[in-house]
């Protein structure tokens, strides 16, 4: 029996497989099943989604062969299999139910998963091509751990979470070759999640939006599970899902980065403390760029980035800079320039500047907070500490993210290039200027 491990490639679903019965008489009966998953080396695990024949033809004598295709290589492989139990929970039917939930994201739910059966290999054999296949060009697969050893040795070396995020995307880049990828981290408010880091995309996207359990990102984090899908090519819906996942159909204030074609992606819940953090997403536009062993290492610098992340957002104080009652120095006169126009809405933390969107949130309550203050006082030196402390925030009593959420307002700010800015003067402490004065209209609806 050829081992299971040996063909991981042909459980990816890129070309689906079939499944063949039989009945009482020994008619055989031949249906298409979109993907058989590797369990371990002697079982898988079929989505229960069969026409009647298959499942009554299983029921009376538990058999089944299935035929197996190597979406990179095209070898096929026959699988004679026992059936064992169906599953409705557990670790194998969420992987699989999650899986299937985003490639039939737009079939209304037609391929709804009610059960994973589980089988046991019995044999594995290879099926001789008809005609001798073309040969593909040998594989190179070099060691990941080094690069997974180098890269969280830098990540190690980062003091805090704007630096670790930097460091952790250009090393991906520099080490894998994975060259599109983003973090997006909890809003705190609405249960979605806010990009506040990418690279290798025409536009940052910083501030773009993901609604909890939507796309691949949605389900990771809502999940906690890793969502990979090696090849997207497969039909028009599967891009019609990306693209609306990704916020390329929809009239999102701010769009999420995405590839125009991706054929690859991976989305990694970053989980620290049983608790969510952020999600680690990565795409690319050839196949099979994030295979198992991909999977594995990302796996590995995942981890290491949300216990980094999560330690270096939730102990900031302990670094923060004691020379607090220097900070916010009022100054006697405001500065004259040009009128900056900021509209700020209450019942979501909305904030315009200029009449342009600018951040929602608590992101935008803290901007805020800085534009009233220096109008009143012409302060511009904040420290985080102090901004723990103002209920006016609405900051949560508990892991308030303060440090990701000052990320992602300064990154917004100079994504945006405009009359405000924000710059960290040391750690622990924000500096604003702005290129005129602001006048602050706030909507109370």
């Amino acid at each position: 029996m050829i081992p299971l491990d040996r063909l991981r490639d042909s459980f990816e679903g890129v070309i689906p497989s079939i499944i063949a019965t039989t009945d009482d008489d020994g008619m055989p009966n031949i249906s298409y099943l979109s993907h058989v998953h590797y369990v371990d080396e002697t079982h898988v695990a079929l989505s229960n989604q069969f026409f009647s024949k298959t499942a009554a033809n299983v029921a009376r004598n538990g058999l089944a062969t299935v035929m197996v295709v190597d979406g990179y290589s095209g070898q096929q492989h026959v699988l004679d299999l026992v059936f064992i139990r169906s599953e409705t929970e557990g670790e194998t039917f969420e992987r699989v139910a999650i899986h299937l939930a985003i490639l039939e994201s737009r079939m209304s739910g037609i391929m709804k998963l009610r059960a994973v059966d589980i089988y046991r290999v019995e044999d594995c054999r290879a099926v001789p091509a008809a005609h001798p296949l073309v040969e593909p060009e040998p594989l190179s697969l070099p060691d990941l751990m080094g690069k997974v050893a180098r890269l969280t040795a830098r990540m190690s070396d980062c003091s805090d979470p704007e630096t670790l995020l930097d460091a952790t995307l250009e090393g991906l880049g520099e080490l894998f070759g994975y060259h599109h990828s983003m973090v997006l981290v909890p809003d705190g408010e609405r249960g979605g999640l806010t990009t506040i880091a990418s690279r290798g995309y025409d536009q940052f996207g910083f501030g773009a939006e993901v609604p909890l359990g939507r796309g691949i990102i949605g389900a990771a984090a809502e999940q906690q599970r890793n969502v990979r899908i090696t090849d997207l090519s497969r039909g028009l819906r599967y891009i019609q899902a990306v693209r609306a996942m990704a916020g390329v159909d929809d009239a999102t204030p701010i769009p999420l980065p995405a590839l125009d074609k991706p054929l690859s992606q991976i989305a990694l819940p970053l989980a620290a403390r049983g608790a969510l953090v952020g999600v680690l997403f990565l795409e690319s536009a050839e196949r099979f760029t994030f295979r198992h062993r991909d999977e594995e290492a990302l796996t590995v610098v995942a981890a290491h980035l949300a216990t980094a992340l999560s330690f270096l957002s939730d102990g900031p104080e302990r670094a923060e800079t004691s020379r607090g009652a220097e900070a916010g120095s009022p100054v006697e006169h405001l500065p004259a320039g040009r009128r900056i126009a900021v509209r700020f809405y209450q019942r979501d933390g909305s904030l315009f500047v200029d009449d342009e969107y600018l951040i929602r949130g608590v992101p935008g309550r803290l901007l805020l907070h800085f534009l009233e203050d220096y109008r009143r006082s012409g302060k511009q030196d904040f420290l985080n500490r102090e901004l723990r402390r103002d209920r006016r925030l609405q900051l949560p009593d508990f892991k308030d993210n303060l440090e990701t959420r000052l990320i992602l307002l300064r990154r917004r700010l100079e994504e945006k290039a405009g009359p405000i800015m924000l710059e960290r003067a040391e750690r622990g402490r924000l500096r604003l200027s702005l290129a005129g004065l602001p006048e602050i209209e706030v909507i109370e609806d």
